[in-house]
């Protein structure tokens, strides 16, 4: 059984295909990603594909994910790959779907009742999804779900301040994202330190090249999360605002005039480090900018986007009662150390005592540990698994049926 999986970031495409032995461990064949998609930056965009250690990168412009996904499913039949399902990450799947679920003409109307929910993603994730259903029209496809893992916050938590009537009508609390994510890496910090999930409390920053979250968690499960009823919230991002007040919008819609869709662009697509350097909407670019006229920019950028981050980390220990464990992921959670060095910087009154020589040789092939010796905070930089994640969901889903 041979399981195709995607992974859609906000500007980027993730695939693996997944060869299910006989003994029911998927081992990946296939790994590909699609970098920069659609970004405004100072690199251009490229596919890397890694084939049984066949590697290749093609740089080409992508401006879609549909374009990527084209690229991919393009390769996997020149190299003639047989797939018998395929599954997704959806983002935001709102009151609609607590679990994955099998594609079926039912599923496909709840999908796109989603797409409002999260306008860089969802809206993507189903472009490719139709992709898959144009080119592979008789192979299985499933979705996964990344609000799942944060089911488990309390009311206390999720619960907005609004009328209850309101809250109740609209569905309004916060879902939380990057649940796959969370999932791997809390199981797979406590193998690394040799705990159960049930022993420990952890914050873990979920560090993408499009979207990032923090997420507070007591005991393997969801207690809060920075991302909300929809992704926009908590952190600066790449092209998202983050936190702002909420009466912007309503200044911006009564006294200026911009319309609902307007503002669903500026907040999700024009502003984070974009809006704020200008030139880049890539926290590596801005770290590395040394032009004339943009450094100033870059440098308030960087700022920004770590002092939220160091907020987050800090307000969550406070919520949890004490930390055990500091955890980075994803591309720049793991692959970023001058990140990591500034969200742990005046720190040490929670534990957290960053080894600088540790953080910067550390690297994204494996977990590391990062904190100076005797700690009592472990610090450490996972690298994520999503699409396993999404593979084990489609064994569940799709095995009895293959087999």
């Amino acid at each position: 059984m041979n399981i195709l999986v995607f992974n859609c970031g906000s500007s980027s495409l993730s695939s693996k295909v997944f060869e299910v032995g006989a003994d029911g461990s998927p081992r990946v064949s296939l790994s590909s990603k699609a970098h920069r998609v659609g970004v405004t930056g100072t690199e251009g965009s490229f596919v890397e594909y890694d084939l049984r250690g066949d590697r290749q990168k093609v740089s080409l412009p992508i401006e879609t994910h549909r374009e990527a996904a084209r690229l991919v499913l393009e390769y996997i039949g020149d190299h003639k790959l047989t797939i018998d399902c395929i599954g997704h990450r959806f983002v935001h799947g709102g009151h609609y779907f607590k679990e994955s679920a099998v594609l079926e003409v039912d599923t496909l109307r709840k999908l796109r009742a989603c797409l409002p929910l999260a306008p860089i993603h969802n809206p993507v994730s189903l472009s490719v999804i139709d992709e898959c259903r144009d080119r592979m029209p008789r192979v299985g496809q499933y979705v996964t779900f990344d609000s799942a893992f944060h089911s488990t916050i309390p009311p206390r938590a999720y619960r907005y301040a609004l009328p209850k009537a309101i809250t109740k009508k609209f569905n309004f609390r916060k879902y939380g994202f990057h649940g796959l994510s969370y999932t791997y890496v809390v199981a797979e910090a406590s193998r690394f330190l040799e705990r159960e999930p049930r022993q420990l409390k952890m914050v873990a920053c979920h560090l993408g090249t499009g979207g990032s979250s923090v997420a507070a968690i007591r005991y393997g499960r969801s207690v809060d999360t920075s991302m909300g009823f929809s992704p926009l919230p908590g952190l600066v991002m790449s092209t998202r605002c983050g936190d702002i007040d909420p009466m912007l919008t309503v200044y911006l819609m009564a006294a200026h005039g911009y319309r609902p869709d307007e503002l669903i662009e500026l907040f999700n697509k024009r502003s984070g480090l974009l809006g704020v350097s200008g030139f880049s909407s890539d926290i590596r670019d801005i770290i590395s900018s040394t032009r004339q006229g943009e450094k100033e920019r870059a440098e308030l950028a960087l700022k920004m986007y770590t002092h939220r981050l160091r907020k987050y980390v800090g307000s969550y220990v406070a919520a949890l009662g004490g930390l055990d464990a500091l955890v980075f992921t994803d591309d720049i959670g793991v692959g970023t150390w001058q990140v990591r060095q500034k969200a742990c910087e005046h720190m040490e009154w929670c534990g957290v005592a960053l080894d600088s020589k540790l953080n910067q040789q550390a690297t994204g092939e494996r977990v590391c540990r990062l904190n100076v010796e005797g700690s009592r905070v472990a610090i450490l930089t996972v690298p994520t698994k999503e699409e396993l994640v999404i593979a084990l969901d489609g064994i569940k889903l799709f095995g009895e049926v293959a087999a």
